[in-house]
């Protein structure tokens, strides 16, 4: 009966496995420049994690580019950050090509699953604040703004991640940067350029978002577990103003 009992257990863990449901590439985009080595590849893509519970690990993308003539002349294996449940990771990358390719293809492997140690409510996203989108003369992007952290614990080290979008919303670019040691209550400054764009824009729309850096959910399950802050609640230090500065006082109803 022991026996039995084992095997049973053994056989609803492929079952569990299987119940979760594949990472899904919902955007990606690549642009090719002319750079004083080659050719200069930039991509950028959104994954999406359907599972509720569970992180998705050890993801890495493969970045294939082809001539015209449908030969390979750049392949790129990027480690990506760990997937959170129910989210999505924004990501972007960069490689050197010999010769200019004229298809760029963006493919990931499967995930490795990781049960979330706390409820998804609990991995509160990381704040960001004064973004600022300016484009340069060279008909590049700077980006810049301010990350917060919302956790007691400090986070050691965050990925920053803006993806830029024209008028109909359509991904046609990307960059992302790092911070380090960013504290509660304390943001920290970011600023990245977006060097070519897949089509030639205007840009409508920058989409920023933060992460913590490594293939394992470990760092934000640690930051989760710190606690998020509680909300502010000191009192205003400045006197009331002697009248609303809104009041608009109704006129009166003369109707008999």
């Amino acid at each position: 009966m022991a026996a039995a009992s084992l095997a049973g257990c053994g056989g609803d863990e492929p079952r569990r496995e299987q119940a979760l449901k594949p990472l899904v590439m919902k955007e990606q985009t690549s642009s090719v420049a002319q750079g004083t080595g080659g050719y200069v590849v930039t991509w950028a893509g959104v994954i999406s994690n359907p599972n509720r519970w569970h992180f998705g690990e050890n993801v890495a993308a493969t970045v294939v580019g082809k001539d015209a003539s449908g030969k390979e002349v750049v392949r790129m294996e990027q480690p990506l950050d760990a997937v959170p449940p129910a989210g999505s990771l924004k990501f972007t990358g960069q490689a050197t090509a010999a010769a200019a390719p004229v298809d760029v293809k963006v493919s990931f492997r499967p995930a490795r699953w990781r049960q979330a140690g706390r409820i998804p409510s609990a991995f509160v996203p990381f704040p960001i604040t004064a973004p600022i989108t300016e484009k340069l003369g060279n008909g590049s992007y700077l980006v810049t703004g301010a990350v917060g952290n919302p956790y007691q614990k400090a986070a050691t080290s965050l990925v920053i991640t803006a993806l830029l979008r024209d008028k109909d919303g359509k991904l046609i670019g990307g960059a992302s940067t790092y911070v380090d040691d960013v504290r509660a209550g304390s943001p920290r400054r970011f600023v990245l350029t977006v060097d070519s764009l897949s089509s030639g824009g205007p840009v409508a729309r920058t989409d920023i978002a933060a992460r913590t850096w490594g293939s394992s959910a470990r760092p934000y399950e640690e930051l989760a577990m710190s606690g998020a802050m509680p909300p502010s609640t000191v009192k205003p230090k400045t006197p009331p103003f002697t009248r609303d500065r809104g009041y608009q006082a109704m006129p009166v109803d003369s109707r008999p």
